[in-house]
């Protein structure tokens, strides 16, 4: 891997989780990293104040940064969060909620800092697993990581000419405050009974056995350092596995087999499978 210690490298939610130990990384590795993030609670240096709901404080934060360096040559758009519950009963605000941060935030971000990118800049777009599965109760965080999935492939073909790089990556689950910060919603009606609860707290279940974010971390080291970013990549041994089998089989065999497991089905109902 060739250095360059006069990268410039913004990362959003960079003061916690995955963005977090990803700007560590890169700091150790000689980048010059500049944070995005709506809080600094560990009082980091090069830190912007930013919501990137709002496209004032996005642009301001991007302006700053390119008055300072001149350039951006990377761009992490990292922040997000989780939302869980019946999609009926979502109140429809909260779905323009997480619509906003998961995705508009990628979207005015990207905007702002193409203004400082040239040929060589790279863009990448944290998404999910979850933008490639669907999974029941979790359809609107599925709904909003698979738009950032397809804005990223396709401002990858406008960008191309450019020389201006942008991925989407796909990391598994993490252990990290993501899953516990996530925004739960239990309201139930007979049509679903107790099966919000219940999944919920199987996925809740499963943090210890989750990737570091050390992981993804120096994933995204080192996709920065390719001279040519894949379109998509996935992190994760058995999703990539699911991600090839869905190619094969019919999408009838992963719907079942999220029903199955991740339907919050309990002991006696329709899947005679304990929690």
């Amino acid at each position: 891997m060739k250095k360059n210690i006069s990268r410039v490298v913004v990362i959003t939610g960079s003061t916690s989780g995955i963005g977090k130990t990803t700007a560590e990384l890169f700091s150790k590795a000689g980048d010059i990293v500049c944070h995005l993030s709506l809080d600094n609670p560990d009082g980091v240096d090069n830190f912007y104040e930013c919501d990137v709901t709002k496209q004032d404080m996005v642009s301001a934060a991007m302006d700053a940064i390119g008055a300072k360096y001149g350039k951006i040559d990377i761009l992490i758009n990292n922040a997000g969060y989780g939302l869980s519950g019946v999609t009926e009963l979502v109140p429809l605000e909260r779905a323009h909620a997480i619509f906003d941060v998961n995705f508009f935030g990628v979207l005015a971000c990207s905007q702002a800092a193409l203004k400082y990118m040239s040929a060589g800049s790279k863009i990448i777009n944290i998404a999910s697993a979850c933008a490639l599965f669907p999974l029941p109760f979790r359809s609107l965080y599925c709904a909003s990581k698979s738009a950032v999935n397809m804005l990223s492939l396709s401002m990858r073909l406008e960008c191309k000419d450019s020389g201006i790089e942008i991925c989407s990556v796909c990391p598994g689950d993490v252990r990290t405050n993501f899953t516990a910060n996530r925004e739960k919603h239990f309201d139930t009606t007979d049509r679903y009974g107790d099966r919000p609860r219940v999944a919920a707290s199987r996925i809740d279940s499963k943090n210890d056995k989750r990737m570091d974010p050390s992981v993804i971390a120096k994933r995204l080291l080192r996709l920065s350092y390719k001279k040519h970013l894949p379109a998509q990549t996935i992190i994760g041994a058995k999703y990539k596995l699911l991600y090839f089998a869905n190619k094969l089989l019919p999408i009838g065999c992963l719907l079942h087999f999220d029903e199955k497991f991740m339907g919050g089905f309990t002991k006696g109902s329709k899947y005679d499978r304990n929690n």
